[in-house]
């Protein structure tokens, strides 16, 4: 009984540090990785696939889709990265605030607050999906938002600390039933020599 939650694929904005526009595609490198996860996710009895309608989470989930038993991808926009409004499109590095953290809203954007109210419902919603499956749902989405999913949830006492950043593809393991238990943490060892992102990139937004 899981949860299977990944982060989409690399995109050439996060390499570069900017703040990413909702038609953000993946780059070569995040296609490939899209590749990996999906055919390490073809040898679990996945049973549902949902995802974030954001492009860079559509392509990634349609590669895992593609590699799959076959399951028809829903898009789902609550699902989202924060909404970062105006900022969208500008470097990270050279803005007023540091919008990953920031409580208020960006111009145009999400305050912190509404992200987390959003993401309570999507995850409320995703649990209840989850329930009327025979067996593991993947959730495609974004690394602030699974985040934000795991920020009150148990670890299991073998589980690394939530503290790492998710690097791109990166799998997550949650147990469908309560209270929860994070049991894998920002697993990416299906990414083989070349696939594996640099520190640097930005992970969020």
């Amino acid at each position: 009984m899981s949860i299977l939650l990944v982060r989409h694929g690399e995109t050439a904005l996060n390499t570069a540090r900017i703040m990413q526009p909702p038609d953000t595609p993946l780059s070569a490198r995040g296609h490939a990785q899209a590749r990996a996860v999906a055919l390490r996710l073809a040898r679990e009895p996945v049973a549902g696939l949902i995802s974030s309608d954001l492009l860079r989470a559509r392509q990634t989930a349609e590669v895992i889709g593609a590699h799959g038993p076959g399951h028809p991808v829903a898009w789902r926009p609550e699902l989202r990265e924060r909404d970062f409004g105006d900022w969208r499109g500008q470097p990270y590095d050279a803005l007023p605030q540091d919008p990953l953290h920031m409580a208020e809203a960006p111009p145009g954007g999400e305050s912190m607050q509404a992200f987390a109210d959003r993401c309570v419902r999507a995850w409320r919603a995703l649990l209840a999906l989850r329930a009327l499956l025979p067996g593991p749902l993947v959730v495609v989405s974004h690394g602030l938002t699974i985040r934000q999913w795991l920020a009150h949830l148990p670890v299991h006492p073998d589980g690394a600390v939530l503290t790492a950043r998710l690097g791109n593809t990166a799998v997550t393991v949650v147990d469908a039933v309560p209270p929860h238990t994070v049991l894998l943490y920002n697993c990416t060892r299906h990414l083989g020599p070349g696939l594996q992102e640099g520190g640097h990139s930005l992970s969020g937004g």
